[in-house]
């Protein structure tokens, strides 16, 4: 079980660096008025939206079998994992955002100012806070 949950926060690690880095390019990539660093950005932002599906990927795979050593009854008396668990579904619809963000302006669609990515950026920060928390302290 060890080598799984070390497994598991290595690739959250790698999922975190995507969803932290990722927004701090579309704060730069709306910025630009060149033509050739905005192609630049939407390489970037396609290498690093693959990375980031990786490490997302292998956290709930990683995850869902830590979760799979717990009895089921156990598993109801956890509500520190429920809302951790409802937590990670809310880094998971900030992740499809992402994945939307590096489409439109792939497409040369992006409709936000940097000053409203800055504000983006700071979402996964806060939840990744209380995710540790919980999982830490276990509170309830």
């Amino acid at each position: 079980m060890l080598w799984v949950k070390a497994f598991h926060i290595i690739f959250m690690v790698t999922w975190f660096a995507g969803l932290f880095y990722l927004p701090r390019l579309f704060v730069y990539h709306a910025m630009t008025d060149s033509a050739e660093q905005s192609a630049q950005f939407k390489i970037m932002e396609r290498k690093l939206m693959i990375m980031t599906h990786i490490g997302g990927a292998m956290t709930a795979l990683f995850g869902f079998w830590l979760v799979s050593f717990y009895p089921w009854e156990a598993f109801k008396s956890m509500g520190w994992l429920h809302a951790k668990l409802t937590l990670v579904v809310l880094l998971w619809l900030y992740h499809y955002w992402c994945r939307k963000l590096v489409i439109a302006f792939s497409e040369d669609r992006n409709t936000h100012t940097h000053r409203w990515y800055r504000w983006f950026n700071e979402a996964p920060s806060v939840l990744l806070i209380v995710v540790v928390i919980l999982v830490v302290l276990k509170p309830f």
